[in-house]
Order: C-alpha cells, then sequence, then structure tokens
C-alpha cells in the first residue's frame, strides 16, 4: 500500500503529533508499505530516523494554539504545492495528523482524491474551535474515517464539529526506549522534559527540588530538556543553582538516552494533555513516573506513576520522594508491561483496519 502521512506540525520542532507521525512511518514501512511524509519547513534539511521520503513546504510560523505555540505554515502556496505531491505520489490512503490545523494539509484535504484517515491529537476547546465551527464541518466532509488518541480529544473534536470518532491511543516503539544503555551513577537524576511554556509546568519541578536540596542532604539534580517563550524566566527561577542543568531540545537519541539516564521522570503539566504519551515512554524506559493530577494523564498513568496535585509545589516535592523510596524491580517491570498496551505495532494493527474501512467507505461514494 501507499501512504502518505500528513503532518500540519513542522518536524524540526519537538512534538507528540511529531513523533507519532514518524513513528507510523517507521512501522508501515517495516510492514511493506510505500510511505511519505508531507509536513511544514521549507528550510529544514535535517534528516530523520524513517526509510520514509519527507517533504517539507512553506515557512513555518509559530502560531499560539492551546497554550502552546504551534510550528505551522499559513503559505496558501505550500498547500497547493503539498496537494500536487501528494497527487503524483498516488496514494491509496492519506492519513491526516490533526487534519484541521492550517495549512500544508488543507489542499490535498480539500481535494479528497484518495481515502482519507484522520488522527486528532488536541485535547480541551478554546475560541479557535468556537469561531471555526463551520469551517471545520465543511473540512470533515471530505474525511473518510477519524481516530483521536483519547476520549479527551475525542470529546473536543466531537464539540468542536460533530463528527464521530474511534478513540485509540499514542502508540511508540517499546524497543527503541531499551536500546540505550542504563548509565546510572550515584547522584538522583531527575528529568523533565516538554516545551518551555506556563503549561508544561516546568517551573513547579525547578521549585521543587531547589525546596528539597535545601532541606535534604540527598540532593537532587534536574535536568531540564526543552526549549521555548519561557527559557530565560525559568533560567532566572533556578538562579543559578548547580543542580539544575538546562540542555536545549533533545532530538529522538538524545531523549531516550536521558530517560535510560534518569531515577525519575518528572511530568509536571498543568493541563492542555490530551493522552501523555511521555509517562509511557518513561515507564518503558524503565525509569520511574511522577506527572501531575490532570485529566489527559490519568489513562497512560492508570496507577503505575506517582501522582501529585497539579501546580502543587510541595506535593510534586513529596511525591518524588515517594516514588523514589518505592522503587522496586518489580514495580519497573509491571510498568513497563503497562506502557507496552500502547505498542505502536498493535496501533497500527488498528489503523490497518481503518485504511481498509476508508478505502470502502471512499470507493462507495465514487
Amino acid at each position: 500500500m501507499r501512504v502518505a502521512i500528513v503532518s500540519p506540525y513542522a518536524l524540526s520542532v519537538f512534538g507528540g503529533a511529531q513523533e507519532q507521525a514518524l513513528s507510523m512511518s517507521r512501522e508501515l514501512a517495516r510492514r511493506g508499505h510505500d510511505v511519505v511524509i508531507v509536513a511544514p519547513d521549507r528550510d529544514d534539511h535535517a534528516t530523520y530516523d524513517t526509510p520514509a521520503v519527507i517533504l517539507r513546504f512553506g515557512p513555518v510560523l509559530k502560531v499560539p494554539a492551546n497554550g502552546s505555540r504551534a510550528p505551522l505554515t499559513l503559505s496558501p502556496r505550500a498547500a497547493r504545492r503539498a496537494a500536487h505531491a501528494v497527487a503524483q505520489f498516488r496514494p491509496d490512503v492519506v492519513h491526516f495528523h490533526e487534519p484541521f490545523a492550517p495549512l500544508v494539509g488543507w489542499g490535498v484535504l480539500r481535494a479528497h482524491a484518495a481515502p482519507a484517515v484522520a488522527t486528532f491529537h488536541r485535547g480541551g476547546g478554546g475560541p479557535a474551535l468556537r469561531l471555526t465551527g463551520p469551517l471545520l464541518r465543511r473540512l470533515a466532509t471530505h474525511l473518510d474515517v477519524s481516530a483521536a488518541v483519547s476520549e479527551s480529544a475525542a470529546s473536543t473534536i466531537r464539540t468542536a464539529c460533530g463528527i464521530e470518532l474511534t478513540v485509540l491511543f499514542n502508540g511508540f516503539e517499546m524497543d527503541r526506549f531499551v536500546a540505550t544503555p542504563r548509565e546510572r551513577g550515584d547522584e538522583t537524576v531527575l528529568v523533565v522534559l516538554g516545551r518551555h511554556e506556563e503549561r508544561k509546568g516546568v517551573a513547579h519541578a525547578i521549585n521543587a527540588v531547589r525546596a528539597h536540596n535545601a532541606t535534604s542532604e540527598d540532593r537532587w539534580r534536574l535536568v531540564v530538556l526543552g526549549d521555548g517563550p519561557q527559557r530565560r524566566s525559568l533560567e532566572a527561577l533556578a538562579a543559578g543553582d548547580a543542580a539544575i542543568e538546562f540542555v536545549g531540545a533533545p532530538n529522538d537519541v538524545e531523549k531516550r538516552q536521558w530517560l535510560r539516564r534518569a531515577n525519575a521522570l518528572i511530568a509536571p503539566s498543568i493541563g492542555g494533555e490530551s493522552f501523555g504519551l511521555i509517562l509511557l515512554e518513561g515507564m518503558a524506559s524503565e525509569t520511574v513516573v511522577v506527572a501531575s493530577d490532570i485529566e489527559g494523564y490519568h489513562e497512560a498513568a492508570s496507577g503505575f506513576a506517582t501522582m501529585f496535585t497539579s501546580g502543587d509545589d510541595t506535593s510534586l516535592e513529596r511525591a518524588i520522594e515517594r516514588a523514589l523510596a518505592e522503587e522496586t524491580p518489580e514495580s519497573i517491570a509491571r510498568a513497563k508491561a503497562h506502557a507496552s498496551e500502547w505498542s505502536m505495532a498493535t496501533l497500527m494493527d488498528r489503523y490497518e483496519d481503518l485504511y481498509s474501512l476508508a478505502r470502502k467507505r471512499f470507493s462507495a461514494t465514487r
């Protein structure tokens, strides 16, 4: 089968939807399918760990969306060029991630020249969804099958435009997270990963670590992975503390290396998360996970992560202490087994069924 995967978000910027697109492309290629990924960012010349052909169109703008800044293109020319490229590829299925996010995939979506499958990632509403309801409903008529990564994401898009969805999950490749050797030393290393913006809650991790180190002989080292608009304010909050290390935005290999080095992964988001794949990646890495008690994390956590009250520095500090103290080989193995339920291989089995359904529905309308 020939599958075109469309990501409205630039692969050059770390993000969960982008990771899903790349991971799916690897699994589809392993199954013998031909894959093309279409994304924004004409200036991105990086290579990515996938056998898929990557086609990039248009300049990238960081557009405010859902408490974040999405790396999109707003170029109509990019949308036209992407549609032309997909038409030349002659796909059997086009798989859109966040198909309503502008703009690179809109030409492909409107043309609807091949069966169209959508995956919705976003959880939580907002004025943009409310104000664009009529447009979204028109775009939705070009989708043959729709899925969402969580019930939260499904509810969001149902409310916005009334379409029905299959609720699946974010998948990941388990083996990749233990391929990197375990590298633990004498110090206790905590890792927090995410874009430096308010909703990711990185400030709470910094506050919790500094509060702990001020009163405890068993000091923690916090490694902050990521970048974004709050970088300077977060560095100012750390106040030159040698126990807080900012290492910038990691690539996929670096992320997996840090997850294997860490004694615990901290996921302190205060909202805007639809699933919490990073929690499962930590569990797959055989690393303790501490996560905020928000709706978007509940399914991934499922009792296998130590939860704390979102936005509460003291609650986070205590949760880290508890998680480190309660770690056992058995608890790590149980969490890893839980994470395996979200493997990319299992997810793509489900999507191949949806691809077949989309092809039947598309043929029925032609």
